[in-house]
């Protein structure tokens, strides 16, 4: 492969739609595809996992998305870099609010132990296979997950954990 136009020519990338945003090309791959997308992509050069975050559209059902790719409430969000090409790719994966759940990445980019944690904490998105899908940011009894659109307004205290030693 010798640029991003040739994404298409792999078996896994074959017959997804694809986009493009601000001269990255954007993958949106099936929950079915979205881990043989992303091995593919791997195979190929694109070895680190710049980004991966998830979104709520709850209240934003009428986002733009290409024909053939239904809209779900959530979407998971992954920017994917070759240092050595020196490009970028984004996968977008549509996650139904009915079973907020994907394949994990850790085996193909550890990098995305923590990010997924993340999206598990805020967005309750489960990650299957992740080795240590635990909560990150809140405090492990929280009840909820507060970057989804319905989760009550409100002010929460902040909580500071004691400071060891001397000050």
């Amino acid at each position: 492969m010798t640029d991003l136009s040739d994404l298409a020519t792999l078996p896994s990338v074959a017959g997804q739609p694809l986009t493009t945003a601000r001269g990255i090309v954007v993958i949106h791959p099936s929950r079915d595809a979205y881990l043989g997308v992303a091995g593919d992509l791997h195979d190929v050069g694109f070895d680190l996992c710049s980004d991966l975050c998830a979104v709520d559209y709850l209240r934003h059902p009428g986002r733009d998305l290409p024909p053939g790719v239904e809209g779900e409430r959530f979407e998971v969000v992954v920017n994917l870099t070759s240092l050595a090409r020196r490009q970028r790719v984004r996968i977008r994966i549509q996650v139904p609010e009915s079973d907020p759940s994907l394949p994990s990445l850790v085996g193909l980019y550890p990098g995305t132990e923590a990010m997924e944690r993340e999206a598990y904490d805020m967005f309750g998105i489960v990650f299957r296979g992740h080795p240590d899908l635990t909560r990150i940011l809140m405090p492990d009894d929280w009840e909820g997950h507060p970057l989804r659109k319905d989760y009550s307004v409100g002010r929460v205290p902040v909580q500071f954990k004691e400071a060891p030693g001397p000050r």
